[in-house]
């Protein structure tokens, strides 16, 4: 199906089947690799690694940030402009942001690999500890050149309505990753180098395969001659604000956390923080495979002036986002003993007694999650970074560090129930956007 049909005449709820579903198939393969790479070295390597793996990692995820600003800033205004009938304009904020992206990686990674020891140190890391997560930084700022494209194309595959390639891709990319990580920790014995390496491999393999097609002209986008302007860099790095901010945010809440937490707890807490993460990790991705799946659809009615078809679209992904967030606070509070020893099966009586109750206090959080996270992809697909902005700024950073300082007499209780805390305030900022931007629209007749 071409895509102005499938956004435009697709009924709204089979288009959440045909879009959102597999967009959401998509993330958990991402985030079931992240499960099985966590897996691989807290079982296969042990406790240490496993802390300098949770220590590095908002640190690397800082380095797909830029990349991720662009990726999701360019692909707003580019279904936007499809919508319009504005093909070459599409064409050229494509071509502009593959570029963008291949210079950010070249000098995000450079910073980080130069960085990587003096950062270890300022988190509070000593030792073997501290070497192991410089280990796992450095490969993948060597690596951030071609890897971190791979984030962009996915949404481009999904602007031209290639979304079963965009979820195979994904799929073929954590299988091809989990594959090559099982063989350089458990037979060949690697370090925890090898770990991130086995990432890097997957997504440089599967960027390539995705770009093959873009090459040979057989996609709605296609590369042209770029023409950059300060209004285009604007336009993307606006959109793609909301994305940007919640990544940087959300690792700087992480560091900070990890900063607390080594100190409260030593290297227990911050693999206990860890295991949050992961089980975070999974849900959020699938949240977002709904939610950021249908962004192409809505931007593109938006751009068409199709108001009542893009409320329809969002009814549905409002209604999915909030069951399945609650359906997830339900299993995870009753099975947190399960979830921790798919991490540390061998743990001791003390680490399964902290985990459990951090584990079940954190479920909390997907109460309420699900409202900020609909609210701000809303804003997002409809080119409204400002309040987008807004929303994930608070529940990225604002609301996290609030709650540490409100909640700090309560020790490690306090931090297991921060983003719990933080999410029922986002939650209500929301809320409030979303009545303040609805009473906008009404009055100027959308």
């Amino acid at each position: 199906m071409n895509t102005n049909d499938l956004f435009t005449k697709t009924p709204p709820l089979k288009l959440f089947i045909t879009a959102a579903l597999p967009g959401a198939i998509s993330m958990l393969a991402s985030a079931l690799y992240q499960l099985i790479d966590g897996v691989f070295v807290g079982r296969i390597l042990g406790e240490t690694p496993f802390a300098a793996l949770n220590l590095a990692m908002p640190l690397v995820i800082i380095n797909f940030a830029l990349a991720d600003l662009v990726g999701v800033g360019s692909s707003v205004p580019i279904s936007i402009s499809l919508g319009e009938k504005k093909d070459r304009e599409a064409n050229n904020i494509f071509t502009c942001a593959c570029i963008m992206i291949v210079l950010a990686g070249i000098a995000v990674g450079a910073g980080l690999f130069a960085l990587a020891p003096m950062l270890m140190r300022l988190m509070g890391a000593e030792g073997e500890f501290a070497s192991l997560a410089v280990q796992y930084l450095r490969v993948y700022a060597l690596c951030s050149p071609v890897t971190t494209i791979i984030f962009a194309v996915d949404n481009y595959l999904r602007i031209c309505g290639k979304i079963r390639g965009s979820m195979f891709l994904n799929i073929l990319m954590a299988g091809s990753s989990a594959i090559l990580e099982f063989l350089f920790l458990f037979v060949f014995r690697w370090g925890i180098w090898a770990a991130a390496l086995a990432t890097c491999m997957g997504m440089m393999i599967c960027a390539v395969i995705a770009f093959i097609p873009f090459f040979a002209g057989k996609m709605r986008l296609s590369f042209c001659r770029p023409k950059f302007s300060v209004k285009l860099i604007t336009r993307i790095v606006g959109c793609g604000c909301p994305s940007f901010l919640s990544n940087i945010a959300g690792r700087i809440t992480s560091i900070v956390m990890n900063v607390f937490l080594v100190r409260l707890g030593g290297e227990t807490a911050v693999s206990v923080y860890g295991i949050l993460m992961y089980i975070d990790g999974i849900v959020q991705s699938l949240l977002y495979g709904m939610c950021d799946s249908l962004q192409p659809a809505v931007g593109y009615n938006w751009g068409a002036r199709l108001y009542s078809r893009v409320k329809s679209i969002e009814k549905c992904c409002f209604g999915a986002a909030g069951i399945f967030s609650l359906i997830s606070a339900v299993v995870i509070f009753a099975f947190p003993k399960a979830v921790t020893e798919l991490f540390m099966g061998n743990a001791g009586e003390d680490f399964m007694l902290i985990a459990v109750g951090a584990v079940r206090l954190f479920s909390l959080t997907y109460i309420t999650r699900w409202i900020s996270f609909a609210s701000q992809s809303y804003m997002l697909a409809i080119e409204k970074p400002a309040p987008a902005s807004a929303i994930s700024i608070s529940i990225s950073l604002v609301f996290p560090l609030l709650f540490i300082a409100v909640l700090w007499p309560l020790g490690l209780t306090g931090m297991w129930l921060n983003l719990a805390a933080a999410s029922v305030a986002s939650a209500v900022l929301s809320v409030v956007i979303l009545i303040k931007f609805t009473g906008i629209n009404v009055r100027k007749g959308i």
